[in-house]
């Protein structure tokens, strides 16, 4: 219960944050303080409050907020990449347009100092300098003369107009010729700046969005993959395991998903379909009818089961049992031998790596999975976590099949999973062990997809 509200109050912290800053980027610098600020401004705490309600709700079996919350995170969080990305662009405009007013200010001819005007004449010539001492004299005369009646103009504009006697921040006379500096930047373009980049990102933020929501509500892709094991016998050469993961039965996903993906899955004509891991989001009593069509799943030597995560969110115990009903065998911390074509496999499963508890609760045991088995037989593990190869490499698994990060489900997530998983999609290498991980078939949370399909995946093993 406590880690449930830690995790709500982080999550109504976050979200808080991010739409604070959708509110200045979209509301606060495109619009005048007014009517339409003050609505802008409601909107951002009501869909604050949106997120975190949806999370509560959709965990307590309030399921017509799904679609509504979930869309919006999907958007807001499209919103807020799209944004940061602008920021930059977004300041080298307003420095340019800042450059452009600086040199567009208008410049004040400086006023030229009057000149004295006269000469002294030539080498020691009497006349020459009676001349000058009289133009010398006539023309401080006149100069006295303007002064006084500079002054006195001066002292009648100061009485006819008292500001233009202020001082300047030096101290000095205010120039009366002088121009108001303009802005840094015209307010009319920085505010077309901003409604600019707003239209840009949400426009661009709401198409992405519906092409994922059309991605993710649309069928899984086929994907198809050959992947060789140096201990498979020859005789088992192109044996055929159906891959599915991350269902995710829920207040988004019902019954219909369920049957797409089972008459997918049955026309591939598989020896083995295995399932690994999140079938669910909700209890079996709300989603039991939902996954009543895995019953109908057919191959050549079994479907297979491990649990994920969500499961232990879910109920664990009574959906081991559900989906052992509906007639998948649940590989919990054990392996069976899959005897095919004159040669033999072993096919072992462990519970998710966050798994706690005991009994059906028991986190993943490799050594009961694996231990004391013959080395000379390849070894399937299905394992929800990509991450768990780190320790089945130590037991010499040739192939693990997981699931889990939804190839990242919404690009740039994609670039994040490295972070906790060693694979993040496809076909990688995990200390000698190799390791396929599907998208999935279904989505957690938004129901959007982007750059990461829904799949359900064909594995043919190869021999050597």
């Amino acid at each position: 219960m406590l880690a449930v509200l830690t995790f709500m109050g982080f999550l109504t912290v976050v979200t808080g944050l991010i739409h604070l800053y959708l509110w200045k980027r979209l509301v606060r610098d495109t619009t005048a303080p007014g009517r339409r600020r003050r609505i802008g401004g409601i909107a951002a705490l009501v869909l604050a409050a949106l997120v975190p309600a949806t999370m509560a709700a959709t965990r307590n079996g309030v399921h017509w907020l799904a679609w509504p919350g979930y869309l919006w995170l999907a958007l807001m969080f499209y919103l807020l990449v799209l944004l940061l990305a602008l920021e930059v662009p977004m300041a080298i405009a307003k420095l340019v347009l800042r450059r452009r007013e600086r040199i567009a200010e208008p410049v004040t001819a400086a006023t030229p100092e009057p000149a004295l005007v006269g000469a002294v004449g030539g080498a020691g010539s009497t006349a020459g300098t009676a001349t000058s001492s009289a133009d010398l004299a006539a023309s401080t005369t006149a100069v006295s003369a303007d002064v006084a009646t500079g002054t006195a103009a001066a002292s009648a504009d100061v009485a006819a107009d008292p500001t233009d006697g202020k001082t300047d921040s030096a101290g000095g006379a205010a120039d009366p010729t002088a121009v108001a500096a303009p802005p840094d930047h015209d307010p009319s373009r920085r505010l077309l700046l901003a409604r600019g980049a707003a239209i840009f990102a949400g426009l661009t933020a709401a198409g992405i969005t519906g092409y994922g929501v059309r991605t993710a509500m649309g069928p899984p892709q086929l994907d198809r993959v050959q992947i060789p094991l140096a201990k498979l016998p020859r005789s088992m050469d192109g044996l055929r395991i159906a891959t599915v993961s991350d269902i995710h039965l829920g207040p988004l996903r019902g019954r219909s998903h369920t049957e797409r993906i089972v008459a997918m899955i049955n026309r591939l004509d598989a020896d083995l379909v295995a399932v690994v891991g999140d079938l669910v989001d909700g209890s079996v009593a709300e989603l039991g009818e939902a996954a009543a069509p895995l019953r109908d799943l057919r191959s050549r030597y079994g479907s297979f089961f491990v649990t994920g995560n969500h499961e232990y969110y879910s109920g664990v115990e009574e959906w081991v049992q559900e989906v052992d009903r509906l007639g998948l065998r649940v590989l919990q911390n054990r392996r069976q031998e899959i005897r095919a074509r004159g040669g033999v496999l072993d096919l072992a499963g462990v519970n998710d790596v966050s798994a706690a508890g005991t009994g059906l609760a028991a986190p993943a045991d490799y050594a009961a999975a694996l231990g004391d088995r013959d080395p000379s037989r390849p070894v399937v593990l299905l394992a929800h976590q990509p991450v768990a190869a780190i320790e089945a490499a130590k037991f010499g698994v040739d192939l693990q099949l997981s699931g889990h990060t939804h190839g990242g489900q919404m690009v740039p997530f994609n670039y994040l999973v490295p972070l906790q998983q060693p694979v993040t999609s496809g076909l990688g290498e995990v200390d000698g062990t190799k390791v396929y991980v599907t998208n999935g078939a279904g989505f957690w949370g938004p129901p959007v997809r982007v750059g990461a399909p829904p799949q359900v995946t064909l594995v043919q093993l190869r021999a050597q």
